[in-house]
């Protein structure tokens, strides 16, 4: 065949302008492309809620693909291994409770469960605002490439609207963050010192709906109510990624 480089930039504009439309309203918005938002994005999408994860890098995975001090392996503890079934992860046991897995291999399962239950994926865009409207509820993201807030371009952003709002946006909690800068009933206390066991006992405890139409899972959780961080170990990252998926699809009715 013959190819043609204009019908490949149709194609690809066609595409992703029609994925973008049909993703300006929306049920759920996942933020941070993490180990946490791929597991509760791949989940919501299994329920059939129609859901993005937006990334405001070039590739997700989040702080996953380094693993302890770039030696490319996670540990997942037994709470969380079926977690690890699930999505096809391998892993092998250390001790008893601990299990090995390679990062690489984890980031690409969970993308790909996640691409499998239809999510879509903005990846390269910068969420710079969040949309509160008269019933007092986050109900959508102000959007913008990110290339133009690395520039410090002024250039008007757009917005998605969705019914809930997932911060996976990992210790920064940047959602969260927006609405408590802006004067919303929020108060994020910042992640404290390591303490793996405190973190990761303490996850799903925090992993809930903090304002309204705005849930926190993973790290964001952690940092909004002021818990320890836990670093290499996973098994909290997914565990309270799959409540916030539950949470949300309740609030959903799904």
């Amino acid at each position: 065949m013959t190819l043609n480089e204009v019908t490949i930039s149709r194609a690809i504009l066609e595409e992703q302008h029609r994925a973008l439309i049909d993703h300006l309203e929306m049920d759920a918005a996942v933020i941070g492309g993490g180990p946490s938002g791929l597991a509760c994005a791949a989940l919501l999408g299994e329920k059939g809620v129609k859901c993005a994860l937006i990334e405001k890098k070039l590739s997700i995975g989040g702080g996953m693909w380094g693993g302890g001090m770039m030696f490319p392996r996670i540990v997942v503890q037994e709470e969380a291994r079926r977690l690890l079934d699930r999505f096809g992860i391998a892993y092998k046991a250390f001790e008893e409770g601990y299990y090995v897995a390679k990062s690489v291999e984890a980031v690409a399962k969970l993308t790909a469960a996640a691409c499998d239950a239809g999510v879509e994926f903005f990846n390269l865009t910068t969420v710079e605002d969040i949309m509160i409207r008269g019933n007092g509820r986050v109900g959508g993201l102000v959007v913008n490439w990110t290339p133009v807030d690395m520039a410090g371009l002024h250039v008007d952003p757009l917005t998605m609207a969705c019914t809930c709002t997932v911060d996976a946006t990992g210790h920064d909690a940047m959602i969260a963050r927006m609405v408590e800068k802006k004067g919303g009933a929020l108060k994020v206390k910042g992640e404290s010192f390591m303490w793996a066991e405190r973190a990761e006992s303490q996850i799903l405890a925090h992993t809930k709906e903090v304002f309204p139409g705005l849930f926190v899972t993973g790290m964001a959780a952690n940092a909004v109510a002021g818990e320890c961080r836990m670093g290499p170990i996973f098994g909290g990252m997914l565990l309270s990624g799959e409540r916030a998926a539950e949470l949300v699809a309740e609030r959903l009715g799904r």
